[in-house]
């Protein structure tokens, strides 16, 4: 049977947005994974995967996402071939910007456009959440945004009913990821399942003044929106100097800082103007820590074909 084959790219994100947890999520410009899929008659054969963190990859096809997305997109159109998987890791293992929801984006992506059939975000969408469900859990904040760039906001998830949302041209976003891994089922294990209803309350109202502050450009109303009572204040223990971190950004003029997804990276959104000084600020505040710092853009292009 001929070999059929695609390459996506799906860029990174940060999940939650502070408040936003589980619904809200935003894709960032400039780095990803790249998933190539060739399709073959033969048995699956193991995942070839180079890059960042490699090594910490599985490459049994039953247990990467990546694998598990572009078989379960090839069921979803009846094709009984396999798909031979290659990953060009961009993104850190458990380092809190959609690892593993872009690797099953692209996956399931590519899947679709090897085998030639139509592609609609919601099968990319459903697709990818097999893959992401094996590693971190059913969720789409992070899915979401990848599939269809910018900032997105996820109100169902059966069925999918994902919300794009507006974004302003001139704010960016600084990150830093300190040297540790969080893997993602750990941080979700320590959340408690029931909360006081007036810090629900709270969150909620967040969550809704921090997609105005977003859709009307206003930097004060998302300084006061962007506070996380859920998530923030039981994993930031687990990064070092969040405290510090977050912070020094608000008093370099950021808008608003906390955990992106499970962490450790911390992520701010930034006017472009203040974007150096913001990061600077934040790289200073984590010490002696080993990290990595970047500016990025917010991704206006989600997933797509090489």
């Amino acid at each position: 049977m001929k070999r059929e084959i695609a390459t996506v790219f799906a860029p990174g994100s940060v999940g939650n947005v502070g408040p936003g947890f589980d619904v809200l999520g935003m894709a960032i410009d400039g780095f990803g994974d790249i998933v190539t899929v060739e399709l073959t008659a033969g048995a699956d054969v193991p995942v070839t995967v180079r890059g960042r963190d490699a090594e910490l990859i599985p490459t049994d096809p039953r247990k990467n996402a990546a694998a598990i997305a572009a078989n379960a997109m090839l069921r979803r159109y009846g094709r009984s071939r396999s798909p031979i998987v290659t990953i060009e890791k961009g993104l850190p293992v458990s380092g809190g910007m959609g690892g593993s929801a872009a690797s099953s984006v692209a996956g399931a992506y590519a899947a679709a456009l090897a085998s030639g059939d139509p592609i609609t975000p919601q099968e990319v969408m459903t697709a990818a959440l097999e893959g992401e469900m094996f590693v971190s859990g059913r969720h789409l904040d992070n899915i979401a945004p990848i599939t269809l760039g910018g900032l997105v906001l996820s109100r169902s998830i059966d069925p999918i009913d994902v919300i794009p949302l507006k974004v302003p041209e001139h704010w960016s976003v600084a990150l830093v990821t300190p040297a540790v891994r969080i893997e993602t089922k750990q941080a979700r294990a320590i959340l408690p399942q029931q909360w006081d209803p007036a810090s629900w309350i709270q969150q909620m109202a967040n969550t809704a003044a921090l997609i105005v502050a977003f859709a009307s450009a206003d930097g004060a109303l998302a300084r006061r929106a962007l506070d996380d009572l859920y998530a923030e204040p039981r994993r930031s223990p687990m990064i070092p100097h969040f405290a510090e971190v977050k912070q020094a950004a608000l008093d370099a003029g950021a808008f608003g800082c906390s955990i992106s997804g499970s962490g450790p990276t911390i992520f701010a959104i930034v006017d472009s103007s203040t974007a150096d000084a913001c990061a600077e600020a934040m790289r200073r505040a984590m010490g002696d820590v080993a990290c990595e710092v970047r500016i990025a853009g917010i991704a206006r292009k989600g997933a797509h074909a090489l």
